[in-house]
């Protein structure tokens, strides 16, 4: 893979270089995958990387492992972890992890959301339009012929956190 010779031979960094260089990593095996991004990156103490990556159209497991395989070797390869030493755990951040990204939401479209904003206010509603500064969801109180539809603008910089909700 082109670029890796930029990355130190010895992986003697702190944990947030050791963050960008396993994100810069992801970034070009994910060139040949426009579908795929990048979510998040953790490590854990332990050299225990987990990456966190969506779709816009479903990430499936095969992928997953393609991509583990791959950014494994690369770390093998460099001799990062001379004793071998590290984990890799590539996977989907999971429905109770909140929403980060902008085309996070965007692939949400048309589901059910629960809204924190930055007072500790919940809002939850139907993702209906997502723009570049806030989002639009629409609320149903009521039912039947008394149900009352309305939609409210929320800009980004008021939410705390977004998760998708998961009716049963």
């Amino acid at each position: 893979m082109k670029g890796t010779e930029s990355f130190p031979s010895s992986f003697n960094m702190t944990q947030e270089t050791q963050i960008q260089a396993i994100e810069g990593l992801i970034n070009q095996i994910l060139q040949d995958m426009p579908d795929i991004f990048l979510v998040n990156v953790k490590i854990k103490p332990t050299n225990n990387f987990k990456v966190f990556l969506d779709a816009d159209t479903g990430l499936s497991i095969e992928k997953c492992v393609k991509i583990n395989r791959t950014l494994y070797k690369i770390i093998e390869e460099n001799n990062w972890y001379p004793e071998g030493d590290f984990s890799l755990e590539i996977s989907s951040p999971g429905i109770d992890e909140p929403l980060k990204l902008l085309r996070q939401y965007k692939k949400n479209i048309g589901r059910n959301v629960e809204i924190v904003l930055s007072d500790e206010t919940k809002k939850e509603g139907k993702l209906k339009e997502v723009k570049d500064d806030f989002i639009i969801i629409e609320q149903t109180t009521g039912k039947n012929k008394k149900a009352i539809t309305t939609q409210s603008e929320i800009a980004f910089e008021n939410i705390k956190q977004t998760k998708v909700q998961i009716a049963f």
